[in-house]
């Protein structure tokens, strides 16, 4: 089928199509019933688990103690009996690679009886460890490609689950991936490490203030996803958003985002049952979703949940993103996570929401009603802007990606610029402090509405930003930089560990002031707040992050602005980092090293399909759409001519000079990626940004001009008008 036709059958197919899938309802079973009903959880495992051997497990959880391995023997048989009775025939160590996706490999629960049969056998050991062939992952050059062996650990902070198919099920068990010389393969790896490293600095603090306990300090995190969904007929009509994710070539619309009639509007129908769905798939999983609606741009939308342990979060954010992809399958959509994936409208995050605490001391980042008087909550929150001053470079390369960069410093993301937003009452205490201490906090009010029925309405002491990337939103941090296709690991791990040393920064100060005399604290903590505050009032800024004049401001301050990924990945080696990563054993040299290697050369794949992509669609289907135009325009000129008839040969040469054009900017792209892209990691990054990509953006103008000429009954391609606005 010719590409025109293929594009007039994906239309055809949406309006005729049919969706026959299972309607859902919630009024034979609630969904406060089916909440965790596939999660080997702590009410499960404390019915199906021996009092003591739960104790045990809940002490190596709550308190991240020594897991022992004849607990683990009979944890294995409770989990392995209770997956079975549910359906389950194999059981998986689910890790998650460096390539920012799920990794899965399944075993069977049977095993030869040596009779003729099969027994189910699941030991501790099973469950502690496994062994996947580790060769083709990456490792960024910790070892050879024939060096096979690595493992999972089972990590057993965050609960097993169920996978539910149409033929059966499968008992999945979160772990971390190591090699088999011991460093980090993975994403969970240094999220647990860097959660450890925050407990025991955030410890010490807490302990200055009288506080002690075991319970574990956990960094806690709700990443809000945003994704677009199209009809899946258009998805398999588009090469690009098929091997790509996001489309390289497309006109605007007549129609964008313009009137702002999509946010926060009607769920369209389909889409809403689809989003129902999700739900009910999440809500068994035990994942805390609890936001849905329309996001700005045509056909955009987001799904956000509640705050839990930050190791958790991660492991059900992939979750969300895997349920997300499979249940729009169904409704004969498309999900895409690229972070841009149509130009010329906004783009889409994964907005991180962070905070720390646990249930004994509560959120270390909740201001309370008179922020100024809460020495604790002064202090932790001035470790935090302190650390994003002094690392706000290594927080760009957390969120690096030859995608994000599409979308960073576009006018529905945050600036590359790192900077701290504090809003008005902490603004303005972060103001007294500079002046040698806070005595006021400014107050919540009531906005008066002027309609008798309703009572006043209460008003927060400070306004939001969303121009921020990194914002106090009442009690917690908010990172709004992460890509919605990325892992929220990366965040995680450099926000714990800064913000650890940080705080081992302000404790090891406030334990030689203060000494062997608390009465002293008081003073002391407003001292060191009040250096703190002069020293990086810097990084603090409250107004527009997407003006020029704040870009100005930045550069003025010593701010760094690191707009790709191939400026900011480096930061992963710098010597400032190695030594923090080195110092609280969340990463090593080598282990950092590697993934700077992995993220180069995952940038330099990424442009590299692209631009293959972008060749064979340009010779293949624009390039033949608009010859036949040409010889259409042609022959219908040369037919007036005959007769005597004057013709306007405007768009003729001008489709004659663009189809020229193409033909040069595809040859010129040839060119470049024929060229020689330097040695090293980094060159080839910086080779594929500074050549290859502009020479893939002189191939979109041309093609994109060519879109707004060639007859709509030749041209190959869904259109943006198609894709974004048909349901």
């Amino acid at each position: 089928m010719s590409g025109s036709k293929a594009r007039m059958a994906a239309i055809s197919a949406i309006i005729n199509q049919k969706i026959d899938v299972n309607p859902l309802n919630f009024s034979d079973v609630s969904a406060d019933e089916i909440f965790g009903q596939n999660v080997f959880n702590t009410a499960v495992m404390k019915e199906k688990l021996p009092k003591s051997i739960f104790k045990s497990l809940m002490k190596t959880i709550d308190e991240k103690s020594s897991l022992n391995p004849e607990v683990a023997d009979i944890v294995a048989v409770a989990m392995k009996d209770w997956a079975i009775a549910r359906g389950a025939t194999h059981y998986t160590h689910v890790f998650y690679p460096l390539t920012g996706l799920t990794a899965e490999k399944h075993d069977s629960f049977l095993a030869p009886d040596g009779a003729g049969g099969a027994i189910s056998e699941f030991s501790g050991k099973t469950l502690i460890q496994g062994e996947p062939d580790a060769s083709s992952f990456p490792n960024g050059g910790l070892r050879e490609t024939f060096e096979a062996r690595g493992y999972t650990l089972w990590d057993v902070t965050s609960p097993a689950y169920i996978m539910e198919n149409a033929n059966g099920t499968t008992l999945c068990i979160p772990t971390m991936f190591i090699s088999w010389t011991g460093e980090a393969l993975d994403k969970k790896t240094p999220v647990l490490r860097s959660m450890q490293a925050l407990n025991a600095q955030a410890q010490r603090i807490l302990k200055l203030f009288g506080v002690e306990s075991d319970a574990f300090l956990s960094a806690s995190a709700g990443p809000e996803q945003e994704y677009f969904l199209i009809d899946r007929n258009f998805y398999y009509a588009r090469p690009d958003l098929l091997n790509a994710d996001r489309s390289l070539f497309g006109a605007k619309p007549p129609k964008g985002q313009e009137f702002e009639d999509q946010y926060f509007g009607a769920i369209p129908s389909r889409v809403l049952s689809f989003m129902m769905e999700v739900e009910r798939e999440l809500f068994k999983l035990g994942i805390p979703v609890k936001t849905r609606h329309n996001e700005v741009a045509p056909a955009q939308y987001e799904i956000a949940p509640i705050y839990e342990s930050a190791n958790i979060a991660s492991d059900h954010q992939q979750l969300v993103m895997v349920t997300l992809k499979a249940v729009a399958k169904k409704y004969g959509m498309e999900c895409l996570m690229h972070e841009k994936p149509f130009a010329g409208i906004n783009g889409s995050g994964k907005h991180l929401n962070w905070s720390f605490g646990n249930g004994v001391v509560g959120n270390l980042l909740d201001p309370g009603d008179t922020p100024h008087e809460n020495l604790r909550f002064l202090l932790f929150c001035m470790a935090v802007v302190r650390a994003v001053h002094l690392h706000s470079g290594l927080l760009r390369a957390s969120v690096a990606s030859a995608s994000n960069d599409h979308r960073l410093g576009a006018n529905e993301a945050p600036p590359a610029i790192l900077s701290v937003y504090l809003g008005e009452q902490l603004n303005d205490v972060f103001e007294q402090l500079k002046g040698g201490g806070a005595k006021s906090s400014k107050k919540a009010s009531v906005i008066k509405l002027g309609v008798d029925t309703l009572p006043p309405i209460p008003k927060d002491a400070g306004d939001r930003n969303r121009t921020s990337p990194f914002a106090f939103t009442g009690n917690r941090f908010e990172f709004r930089a992460v890509g919605s296709s990325q892992s929220i690991s990366g965040g995680l791990v450099v926000l714990n560990t800064i913000v650890a040393e940080s705080i081992d920064f302000i404790a090891t100060r406030l334990e030689k002031m203060v000494g062997k005399a608390p009465a002293k604290l008081n003073d002391a903590v407003i001292k060191v707040l009040s250096e703190l505050a002069k020293e990086h009032e810097a990084i603090v800024f409250n107004g527009d992050g997407y003006s020029e004049a704040w870009h100005e401001e930045a550069a003025k301050r010593g701010l760094p602005n690191l707009k790709t990924s191939v400026d900011s990945i480096p930061e992963l080696t710098k010597k400032q980092t190695v030594a923090t990563f080195k110092k609280y054993n969340v990463l090593s040299a080598a282990e950092l090293e590697s993934r700077q290697n992995i993220y180069l050369e995952q940038y330099c794949k990424s442009i590299n399909v692209e631009a293959k992509l972008m060749t064979k669609i340009g010779r293949t289907m624009i390039f033949p759409a608009a010859i036949r135009y040409q010889s259409e325009l042609a022959k219908t000129c040369a037919d007036l001519k005959a007769v005597g008839y004057k013709f306007d040969t405007n768009t003729l040469d001008k489709v004659t000079a663009l189809v020229k054009e193409l033909q040069d900017s595809l040859v010129a792209l040839d060119k470049v990626m024929d060229g020689k892209k330097g040695a090293s990691h980094l060159a080839e990054a910086r080779y594929y940004l500074e050549k290859v990509m502009p020479a893939m953006n002189a191939v979109r103008e041309v093609a994109d001009e060519l879109e707004g000429l060639v007859a709509d009954d030749l041209w190959p391609l869904p259109t943006y008008q198609e894709m974004l606005f048909i349901k």
